[in-house]
């Protein structure tokens, strides 16, 4: 049973965050995933090594977590034999809880995970011809209320440690066979793997633009990808990270400054009207205060354009006028931008429709001749209720019994 009390906090009231860094196991052990090497060194230290072991086993096992990616001490073949059940004993190499894995018929994936305190939440992996892109989680539901959006009818159970949200893209390796001298497991032998990156990777670019505001869980949002971007842990480039916002204006520069990733916004809407009812937020951070925020976000230039997201519902702001509109303000602010149309992927109860193929055209055609580029995003694992504005945890409407089954009728299938 999850022991955190769920955040009731609603809508455009900053959430307050959970200040721990480390979710507590129920066998006593510290997951080590998530935490830098002067915070394994001090953890070191305080079970019982001096200060010099401390600080060269810190720096031998932060090599094996985040260099080759292992998951049992024993195969930390530089640590003395004797040593690795005494860390054994006192910490895990953790990874969340897979609950459900699944494949859409584009190559999409889904995983239900699970923290070890029994809350749920989904990543998405999208591979294409010349890249792959992992769709990270930041919270446990989310607080914006959007409402085109399937996560924001959740509530906010909880931010995720750093643990929990790196743990993710250490998850994705793993499946993919990533790891130095590892192999494709987990991979289905029709797949073709033969064109991503020069040095044959998978997983190339990683976006915060799973379940929740990354904004609002800043600080391990921030700690978990100063490890992804660590030349000696996963080593990824800042330029191949993407964190996306509905407008936290306080913390965009921040983010800049501290994290230096690209930038994307959640716009959607062109005017206070539209934006106050499908991203609530705005009633707080208005678009001009907004649009302000990105002109002035650290590194934004014509090289790394600010993308701005916007889904397309048919009749609310898919018009003619929204689009010059939209053109106006970026102008306006003399913004280096890229717009992302999102065609609306449906989802049960939802009160929008996708605009029409022909109104996303004309509208991406005025953007277009307005200087800006607006390609269309083509949607990606709808089948599995994958896309942009679909994730919400599987587990609130299945019960254990019924994953069981289908796991079991999908691998009685898969013999016949």
């Amino acid at each position: 049973m999850a022991d955190t009390t769920l955040m009731t906090i609603p809508g455009q009231v900053d959430p307050v965050p959970v200040a721990r860094d480390i979710t507590p196991r129920a066998d006593g052990r510290i997951d080590l995933i998530g935490l830098p090497r002067p915070r394994i060194r001090e953890l070191f230290a305080e079970a019982g090594l001096d200060e010099r072991q401390a600080k060269l086993r810190a720096k031998q096992v932060f090599h094996w977590l985040y260099h080759r990616g292992v998951t049992d001490f024993e195969a930390m073949t530089d640590i003395s034999k004797t040593m690795r059940p005494w860390l054994a004993e006192r910490f895990v190499i953790g990874r969340p809880n897979i609950v459900e894995a699944q494949h859409s018929s584009d190559g999409t994936r889904k995983w239900l995970l699970q923290t070890d305190d029994g809350h749920d939440f989904e990543m998405v992996f999208i591979p294409d011809a010349d890249r792959g892109t992992l769709c990270v989680s930041s919270q446990v539901g989310c607080t914006l209320n959007c409402t085109f959006c399937h996560t924001g009818t959740m509530r906010l159970v909880r931010n995720l440690t750093p643990g929990e949200i790196v743990g993710q893209v250490m998850l994705a390796r793993d499946a993919l066979g990533e790891w130095p001298k590892g192999v494709m497991d987990g991979l289905d032998e029709a797949e073709d793997v033969g064109h991503y990156t020069a040095d044959g990777r998978l997983l190339t670019n990683i976006v915060m633009m799973g379940m929740g505001e990354p904004l609002y869980n800043f600080d391990h949002v921030r700690d978990a990808l100063n490890l992804v971007m660590d030349g000696d842990g996963l080593a990824l480039s800042k330029r191949r990270i993407t964190l996306s916002t509905s407008g936290v204006v306080p913390a965009m520069e921040r983010c800049g400054e501290e994290i230096g990733v690209n930038l994307a916004v959640s716009l959607h809407a062109v005017t206070k009207d539209v934006r106050d009812e499908i991203v609530p937020l705005n009633k707080k951070y208005g678009i001009e205060e907004l649009l302000q925020a990105c002109a002035d976000y650290p590194g934004a230039s014509n090289a790394r354009r600010i993308t701005f997201e916007y889904v397309m519902l048919k009749d609310k702001n898919d018009s003619d006028e929204d689009a010059r509109e939209l053109v106006r303000l970026l102008r306006k602010f003399d913004l280096p931008a890229k717009v992302n149309l999102i065609p609306f992927n449906p989802w049960p109860g939802a009160n929008y429709e996708c605009s029409t193929p022909e109104r996303i055209k004309a509208f991406s055609n005025i953007v277009f001749e307005g200087g800006i580029s607006a390609p269309v995003r083509t949607p990606r694992g709808r089948d599995i209720d994958a896309a942009c504005g679909q994730l919400k945890t599987a587990a609130q409407k299945k019960s254990r019994a019924e994953r069981d089954r289908e796991a079991a009728a999908a691998a009685l299938a898969s013999e016949d």
